[in-house]
């Protein structure tokens, strides 16, 4: 028998069960569906936060103070920290690699501005924060250098900030109370949306570091640096040099452990896609199974449809039909289920997608292989499992196949 005729037949033979067929393939339609859909958010969520991480800055690197254990535990983020304005200084006066440098000094306070109250993190930052994360200033100005030297009592608000104290006012100019010490608003913040970890960036109040530190966080250590390389390409040399600075800063001597962690941008954008990655991992595989549970149905349903067409087969194979031929019927007709299952499963997957990137936070991305790889997948538990039933209808004894009631 020609192909055409054997696909044809199987067609056929799917469309005289029609509810039957569907329900073998809901299996597969659900599978593949779920497998693209995990994949492509997971995609979209790795391709978020390296946006947001790169949105951080460029060339960026953060030196975090390092934690301490007790009696073999932990005592948090932080817990030692050794960061002070010297080391600032001193990473400005003695780096080669370094472009701009700023410390970053954090503290959390109830802020009263424009007849409205909010809850917020206030940060001491250097004149030339922005110029490390990439940030703009849309109203007003940032504050200089004499502002820090000074501790001026000025700041630059955050879009959220401005949403929460000043809705439909320009707040440049006006006055707010940062736990009862009065700052003056010289400028708003470029809007930036979430962190990759889910925090809002835009939830904030920046002042000078001097000011934060010494009017509202108190003692003298800051909570990390934040630092830019001269390229990309510099980052390890700026890494490297950040550690010898700071080691011989810190006095600690040979064989100690660095009493501070230096990240780079790479570094943090590789943990988080690689969280994810993992996650998308577990969830497709997780999706996967359903894969072989339609097809496990469908080798079962094509097990009842050769006991159910015993006497066709015989007819066929008295009338001349040979075993290669029933075979791939049978198989034809398995891998059509599949395919066809398949085929449903991606145009839900593309409808499920685009409504999740329309109306929901999740962003779906799409890989042409993905589809390219559903496909080849649902194909294969066609053959895998529409093998045995359609080998089974081969073998069939013609006669007895004539004889069967």
């Amino acid at each position: 028998m020609k192909y055409e005729k054997l696909l044809t037949a199987a067609f056929q033979s799917l469309a005289k069960n029609g509810m039957r067929s569907f329900l073998t393939m809901l299996g597969i339609i659900i599978g593949v569906a779920a497998v693209i859909i995990m994949v492509a958010v997971g995609e979209g969520a790795q391709l978020a936060i390296k946006r947001q991480i790169a949105a951080l800055g460029s060339s960026l690197l953060i030196i975090f103070p390092n934690t301490v254990s007790h009696m073999g535990v932990s005592q948090g983020a932080g817990s030692l920290n050794q960061l002070t304005l010297d080391d600032v200084e001193r990473l400005r006066r003695e780096s080669l690699y370094l472009r701009d440098i700023s410390a970053v000094a954090m503290a959390w306070g109830h802020i009263i501005g424009g007849g409205n109250n909010w809850m917020t993190g206030v940060q001491g930052v250097d004149a030339n924060y922005t110029q490390i994360r990439d940030w703009r200033v849309v109203q007003g100005a940032f504050f200089t250098e004499e502002d820090v030297k000074t501790r001026n009592k000025v700041c630059v608000l955050g879009k959220t900030v401005v949403d929460n104290l000043f809705p439909g006012q320009d707040p440049v100019g006006a006055l707010v109370r940062i736990r009862s010490v009065p700052f003056k608003v010289i400028g708003v913040l470029a809007k930036k949306g979430q962190s990759s970890t889910g925090n809002d960036q835009d939830d904030i109040i920046l002042s000078p570091t001097t000011t934060v530190l010494y009017r509202l966080k108190g003692g003298q250590n800051i909570n990390l640096i934040m630092a830019s390389a001269v390229s990309d390409a510099r980052i390890p040399a700026a890494q490297q040099e950040i550690r010898m600075i700071l080691r011989e800063s810190h006095r600690l001597h040979l064989g100690e452990e660095d009493d501070f962690t230096v990240r780079n941008q790479a570094e943090i954008t590789d943990t988080a896609a690689e969280a994810s990655r993992t996650l998308t991992i577990l969830l497709g595989s997780i999706a996967g199974v359903s894969l072989v549970v339609g097809g496990i149905g469908i080798m079962n349903i094509m097990l009842v449809s050769v006991t159910e067409r015993t006497r066709e087969i015989g007819l066929r194979m008295a009338l001349g039909a040979r075993s290669r031929d029933i075979l791939s019927q049978f198989l034809i007709e398995a891998v059509s289920l599949s395919l066809l299952g398949g085929i449903i499963g991606i145009a839900i997957s593309f409808a499920t997608a685009y409504l999740l990137n329309l109306y929901s936070n999740f962003e779906a991305v799409l890989l042409p292989q993905t589809i390219l790889l559903a496909v080849a997948f649902s194909a294969a538990v066609g053959i895998f499992f529409g093998f045995y039933p359609a080998r089974r209808a081969s073998q069939l004894n013609p006669i007895e196949a004539l004889r069967y009631e």
